[in-house]
């Protein structure tokens, strides 16, 4: 949507100080945060993703690892229960940073 208008208000300088935090920890801006917030859209918090986010990859490029030596024919057999159980704990780890999220709001 073209944004073709300004709002101005007067705000105390406690409460400016709160919405650029909260702005910051949205990683939006501060028009955009408040935007949201006055339109009462949903704003989700979602800390720890990186190191879920690192896992997801190391995991992935395990996976492409064994697929380039499959398709070299060094290997004919995986055994990817291992895997198996730490996508899962990725998956628990997403959800828990979703109803965090939710919860922070």
């Amino acid at each position: 949507m073209k944004k073709d208008a300004t709002f101005s208000i007067r705000i105390a300088t406690e409460d400016l100080t709160v919405i650029k935090q909260r702005a910051k920890q949205a990683r939006l801006s501060q028009g955009e945060y408040v935007t949201r917030c006055c339109l009462g859209q949903q704003i989700v918090l979602m800390d720890g993703l990186k190191e879920v986010l690192q896992q997801q990859r190391a995991i992935g490029n395990n996976l492409n690892r064994l697929t380039v030596l499959a398709n070299m024919r060094r290997i004919t057999t995986v055994d990817l229960e291992r895997t198996a159980r730490e996508l899962a704990d990725v998956g628990v780890a997403l959800r828990a940073i979703q109803e965090q999220g939710r919860r922070g709001r």
